[in-house]
């Protein structure tokens, strides 16, 4: 029997299971999440498949893990309390952020309140200037003084954030050392480990989040830990980041910043794979669950990256150029559009009696009303239900009972008859509009950013992003949809061809063309011996420690920068007119211009990304999921496909039935997805399994 890697990702609605086997075996578990105990759903899971399929804890190699509990202790503010050191007239940075505004004619919008309380933001008379002179030294006994003030007041986390300090780290280290000393098992960061980058109040943030949720993560991950050792499972567990790439899970208590929003990233990493697997150079990708909606770029076969962003600021409203609602983390991260559009998205008539969906969400517990759980509130599912897309009698291969009836008739009573349209009528309607709020997400990605979707395939996973794709496809103009195998849990398959990464960042800022060369190049060695030492920690040596460069660049006099690769080598002089230019080609291709060779180009940070590179494929080239022996051959029904073509006899397919082309309307059933083909579309499968669907031009 081959041995398995497991990828697991926790959604706000179902846990995702994917073991796969070294000769491209797939088993998938699709579970309710437990909210109470995330890890709950995770190990029962993998134990009925235990059970199922004669597996034992040694079969597993791996573990690949996406989790929400970080982002969920920052949305839900049940952090650790945190104390926040720092310069003497800066205690307020937290308070004060950067100036910026998400709805800018609201005179009502308030500010999210500070992770730390302004009265566990302590200050140190200490001075380092622009150019890391000690101006001020600190006092020992200062230090001491403010660190026993928050040990007394109880504090579980301690964060230490000094002006300047990314230059000079001398006064961070002493706190730090102060604080290993009185406390050894208190969980404390400093920003010069964290983010040693310019910019006050970007890296106080960050490193606040980084102590506000150390301690959960931390408990977390031993609680996983100690239950996978229970059930057998010993292998190493490596932790999604939010940009893409996987650490081992005790660099992720050290530094959980840099899993806040883990589990997106696994369905934009598995769409690149594909992507590059199908030839398809453009793509935009498309995931929809239980709760929300996200979709991203993958452009010339690499996903774009933010360079910031901003946590439990809410869904998308409007452009995401007004930010500023939410907390902010200048770490990399996939550049994802989230909407509150998701299967368990409440449907809602407003005040002025027009049909609202979400962002509030019926979740996994109770969830929609067909779940029969104890929902009341009619969501984007029980609409779908109604519409004859999903199986009335059940989700998951048989595994969730559908009570079809009583999404019909609460849906009626709340929806419907207010608006005085039949039950067909008021459910497409709340579909048509889930999918006009998920094109928003699209549209943010793509022609805000002067991208044409219909250069682009979409690619739909999740286990409502089938049942979506076509329709949404038809309005953007999209001509290609494709739909990958295990599409339902295809976040966590994604997982599995994540690498080995780590980030290191450093404040250098000079014109380009004043560049302190020896400097600059001695700088850049140190991080690659850093990230070095830590692959050959993660057992990655020689070929196998990938190492690139960045360097984040802007024109004089600008606030934000670009993000350009580098050449592997020390920086000559040669090369800066070489640097300038690539930086003026990036900075065209994002906003359509750049400024004459005249024009000073400003150097603001370094970079290093290393990478490990297995010793063979993550993934086989061959996968081949297995159908649940449960599910039965499934019969045509009525589906409805909108007042101008009504209710449509339509046969429901399984995957292998699409061996060749086939007109719609037909719906694909598998374990973990629907898929909806509507009437003006053509289906058939691809080469790689994919669900190819093409739309017909109108």
């Amino acid at each position: 029997m081959s041995g398995f890697r497991l990828g697991v990702d926790i959604g706000g609605t179902f846990t995702d299971i994917v073991f796969l086997g070294d000769d491209g075996r797939v088993i998938t578990r699709k579970v309710s999440s437990t909210v109470d105990d995330y890890a709950r759903a995770i190990i029962e899971g993998v134990n009925d498949v235990f059970a199922e399929k004669g597996l034992n804890g040694g079969d597993i190699g791996e573990i690949l893990h996406g989790t929400t509990v970080a982002s969920n202790a920052i949305l839900e503010l049940k952090g650790a309390r945190t104390g926040l050191i720092t310069t003497k007239g800066f205690r307020d940075v937290l308070e004060i952020r950067n100036l910026r505004m998400p709805r800018l004619y609201d005179l009502a919008w308030e500010k999210p309140p500070t992770l730390v309380e302004r009265h566990l933001r302590l200050v140190v008379d200490e001075r380092i200037d622009a150019r890391g002179n000690v101006q001020v030294p600190l006092r020992r006994e200062d230090a001491v003084a403010v660190v026993e003030r928050l040990l007394a007041e109880g504090v579980e986390a301690i964060a230490v954030c000094l002006l300047n300090s990314f230059l000079n780290p001398a006064h961070e280290l002493m706190i730090k050392e102060v604080i290993a000393e009185r406390a050894p098992d208190l969980p404390s960061c400093i920003s010069f480990d964290v983010l040693p980058e310019i910019k006050e109040y970007e890296r106080t943030s960050t490193t606040v989040i980084n102590s506000y949720v150390m301690p959960i993560v931390s408990k977390y991950l031993a609680a996983m830990r100690r239950d996978l050792d229970a059930a057998g499972v010993t292998a190493q567990m490596l932790l999604m980041q939010s940009n893409g790439g996987l650490i081992p899970d005790d660099v992720a208590r050290r530094k959980p910043m840099n899993i806040i929003e883990s589990g997106p990233a696994g369905g934009v990493v598995g769409a690149q794979a594909l992507a590059r697997k199908t030839g398809l150079p453009n793509v935009i990708t498309f995931d929809m669950g239980g709760t929300t909606a996200k979709a991203s770029l993958v452009e010339n076969g690499e996903f774009t990256r933010a360079v910031e962003y901003q946590v439990g600021g809410g869904i998308l409203m409007g452009s995401r150029l007004l930010t500023g609602a939410g907390y902010m983390l200048k770490v990399p991260a996939i550049d994802l559009a989230e909407v509150g559009a998701g299967g368990g998205s409440i449907v809602w008539i407003d005040s002025g009696g027009a049909l609202q969906i979400g962002p509030h969400s019926a979740g996994a517990d109770p969830g929609p009303l067909c779940y029969d759980m104890g929902g009341t509130e009619p969501t984007v599912t029980d609409a779908n239900v109604i519409l004859g897309y999903i199986n009335p009698d059940y989700l998951v291969g048989g595994a969730l009972a559908l009570n079809a009836d009583r999404a019909r008739d609460v849906f009626a009573e709340k929806i419907a008859t207010p608006l005085k349209l039949s039950a067909e009528d008021a459910a497409f309607g709340a579909h048509t509009i889930a999918a006009s709020n998920m094109i928003r997400a699209i549209r943010s990605v793509s022609t805000e950013r002067g991208r044409d979707p219909r250069d682009h395939a979409l690619v739909a996973f999740g286990g409502n992003g089938g049942v979506f794709a076509a329709g949404m496809a038809r309005e953007l103009r999209m001509g290609q949809i494709l739909i990958p195998p295990s599409a339902g849990v295809f976040s966590s398959f994604g997982l599995l061809y994540a690498d080995v990464e780590h980030h290191y960042s450093r404040t250098f800022r000079y014109l380009v063309r004043d560049i302190d060369l020896v400097a600059i190049n001695e700088a850049w060695a140190a991080m690659v011996d850093e990230a070095r030492a830590q692959l050959e920690k993660d057992g990655f040596t020689g070929d196998q420690a990938e190492i690139r460069r960045f360097a984040g660049l802007h024109y004089e006099g600008q606030t934000f920068e670009l993000t350009i690769p580098v050449p592997d080598r020390p920086l000559e002089a040669s090369s800066l007119a070489e640097l300038e230019h690539l930086f003026a080609e990036d900075h065209e291709y994002n906003y359509g211009h750049r400024a004459g060779p005249e024009e000073p180009v400003e150097i603001v940070n370094i970079q290093v990304v290393g990478r490990g590179i297995p010793d063979k494929p993550r993934v086989p080239e061959t996968v081949h999921p297995e159908i649940p022996a449960e599910l039965e051959r499934p019969q045509p029904r009525q589906a409805y496909f909108g007042p101008e073509v009504g209710w449509m006899e339509t046969p429901v397919l399984f995957r292998s039935d699409l061996s060749k082309l086939r007109n719609g309307p037909c719906i694909i059933e598998e374990y973990d997805a629907t898929c909806v083909v509507p009437p003006d579309a053509t289906v058939e499968l691809d080469g790689h399994g994919n669900i190819a669907i093409m739309m017909r031009p109108s």
